[in-house]
């Protein structure tokens, strides 16, 4: 539960219809299984304690008894189990009967949740015995116990505010107006649904679109316990199809026909952080709190974590990530282009990733314009750390591409503004470095104006949230195609478009491209090779992306960031390695944010972005102690 992190289960038993007995002896017996795997929330189907198919059975004295006597007996083996455990049975109140859920905590009945929507089509014939709970929030005795009665009710943890769980059962899930949308806005951050859903063709599908979207829409963790084996197959047949759902993803989810228990860790400190950015996700509080004690405690995770974010895993998915993002960049750069009324562009190219792929959406941009490739001026501007590797390339991609090119050397012009502000060109500092981008830039912006053309911009969105730029240098354009774009899919981009070239000299060279040690080629070469690699001074992107997307998107601690890479990295870096390029990441994100207050527009591709004016609104004179004071104590 440390980080948010809590283990919960769907568990669906061998039902014996009517045998309360029977099945009360596999639900606790499920219960202590899931208590050896350290699970927090435990879910059974609705009215697993009878079985959903008894029909008018539930008409009967004995069976409604002898199910309440049956729960007092689940109560009592939750005396010793940090869980909670919810599970249905048939209730009578006010003389009427209820399809409820039991939620239950350490020997306590925490509360009784009956069911909303009470079906009565089709195969369905709930109407025939129960009552719908829609309007009922109230208190009834249960062993000298009063305990919580109705549908607006939420159960939190008050060691753990963020696990907050709702209740819905079955049918309530399929309605237009389900209650967990209410529950949600309520703030419970956990639906668990005690169902009893039969099998047809396609319907497991649908109910996993269900649980998907119901858990996008709400942002919570969606728990679907379904009953199954042993129900009547008179008329119909259930599968015991459990899921779980955690804001539009399934976790985990059970064959068909099985019996057990599905398990997942949820993170409920990251839905919590997503609600908080949610200006639409309006809470009420019509509801009654019930309130438990569960001590938090730390476990072994076993949750995936994609150590490239940015990226799909699945082929295909990446391919049609890398289509819809050169989308968003060429019409970005086309509406900037029809809007300003220029037919020209100029773009600096070094032979390295991030400005061939600028060029790249530059050159396709003034296809679908219609305009002639020779109208987008390429630049290459040799000084003291250009190897010969990367000028041949960035040549060869101008030929290729058919654009207009133009070798700058700056060496002179470098050499001569070292002497005018009396910097010794031996001294490779700060200074040494930043002159050359601030001459490339210039010399950008100065042929921009003679054609009367704009600067493209190649900096990518590592680059922006680690400050790996020069201010007023490459730092600066007139429109920065690739700001949005994360390194890491910054190389699947070009690789893409290198796929589409097989066999050609394009394909060629783009390979080259993405073989070339990323460098901003500022200190001198030696023997004609980089001698400046990007990644050995602030650390692998990989990680760098990884903690971006991460600290960005949720917020998280430190310490939780690092607990999570060293999940997903643990076949490539080990601890100190990580906590060594974390730190750095903080330093630099924190510190560096006066260089973003003023970065030029561009396109937002990805959930993630950093523009001042819409994503981070951060104060450029911020301090990071508190943040690298965390990470100094683990």
């Amino acid at each position: 539960m440390k980080d948010g992190f809590i283990r919960v289960g769907a568990a669906s038993i061998h039902t014996k219809i009517a045998d309360c007995i029977s099945n009360t002896e596999q639900i606790i017996a499920m219960m202590r299984t899931a208590q050896k795997n350290q699970t927090k929330i435990l879910v059974f189907p609705e009215l697993a304690i009878t079985g959903y198919t008894c029909e008018d059975l539930f008409f009967q004295d004995r069976l409604l008894n002898e199910a309440l006597l049956q729960l007092k007996n689940i109560i009592t083996a939750s005396k010793s189990l940090d869980m909670v455990t919810i599970v249905g049975l048939p209730y009578v109140f006010n003389h009427k009967l209820y399809n409820v859920a039991a939620v239950i905590y350490e020997g306590q009945l925490l509360g009784l949740v009956p069911k909303t929507h009470i079906p009565n089509y089709s195969e369905f014939y709930e109407a025939r015995h129960f009552e719908s709970g829609q309007e009922i929030l109230t208190e009834v005795l249960f062993e000298d116990q009063i305990v919580p009665f109705g549908s607006h009710l939420l159960f939190e943890n008050a060691q753990m505010p963020a696990m907050s769980i709702g209740v819905e059962i079955c049918e309530d899930l399929w309605a237009p107006n389900p209650p967990s949308s209410a529950h949600a806005l309520a703030g419970a951050t956990i639906i668990a649904n005690a169902s009893a859903s039969n099998e047809l063709t396609g319907k497991s599908d649908y109910r996993r679109l269900l649980v998907q979207s119901q858990s996008a829409r709400l942002v919570t963790a969606y728990i679907y316990a379904n009953a199954g084996v042993g129900e009547s197959t008179t008329d119909v047949v259930f599968s015991g199809h459990n899921l779980i759902g955690e804001n539009g993803a399934i976790l985990n989810e059970s064959d068909c026909y099985f019996v057990g228990i599905t398990y997942a860790d949820i993170d409920v400190s990251k839905l919590a952080s997503e609600r908080r950015k949610m200006t639409t996700f309006k809470t009420h509080d019509e509801y009654d709190r019930v309130y438990f004690n569960m001590p938090i405690k730390e476990f072994k995770i076993n949750r995936y974590y994609d150590p490239t974010p940015f990226v799909p895993s699945n082929p295909q998915l990446r391919q049609k990530r890398c289509e819809e993002v050169f989308n968003i960049q060429i019409m970005g750069l086309k509406q900037r282009l029809e809007a300003t009324h220029t037919k020209k562009a100029v773009i600096g190219i070094s032979g390295g990733l991030d400005s061939t792929l600028a060029l790249l959406v530059t050159h396709m941009t003034f296809q679908k314009l219609g305009l002639p490739s020779e109208n987008i001026y390429a630049i290459t501007m040799p000084c003291f750390g250009t190897t010969s590797r990367t000028l041949n390339n960035a040549l060869g991609l101008m030929e290729e591409l058919g654009v207009t090119s133009k070798t700058i050397p700056i060496k002179e012009a470098v050499l001569l503004h070292f002497d005018d502000i009396g910097h010794d060109e031996n001294l490779h500092d700060v200074t040494y470095e930043n002159v050359q981008a601030r001459e490339r830039t210039q010399v950008l912006m100065d042929l921009s104006n003679q054609i009367g053309g704009i600067v493209v911009g190649t900096g990518d969105l590592s680059e922006v949230a680690l400050g790996w730029s020069t201010y007023n240098g490459d730092h600066m354009s007139m429109y920065g195609v690739n700001a949005s774009v994360p390194k890491t899919l910054v190389r699947y981009l070009v690789d893409y478009v290198a796929g589409q070239y097989k066999g050609q000299r394009l394909e060629t060279l783009l390979r080259d491209v993405l073989d070339t040690p990323v460098s901003p080629e500022l200190l001198p070469a030696e023997d004609n090779q980089i001698t400046q690699k990007t990644e050995d001074i602030v650390g692998p992107y990989e990680l760098h992306d990884f903690f971006l997307y991460h600290v960005v998107r949720f917020g998280y601690e430190p310490s939780k960031v690092l607990r999570i890479a060293e999940i997903a990295f643990h076949h490539q870096y080990d601890k100190e390695i990580i906590l060594k390029w974390l730190k750095t990441f903080y330093r630099r994100f924190i510190t560096q944010q006066f260089k973003r207050s003023c970065i030029p527009d561009g396109p937002k591709v990805g959930s993630v972005a950093l523009s001042p004016r819409g994503d981070l609104r951060m104060p450029s004179d911020a301090s990071y102690r508190l943040w690298l004071e965390q990470l100094d104590h683990l």
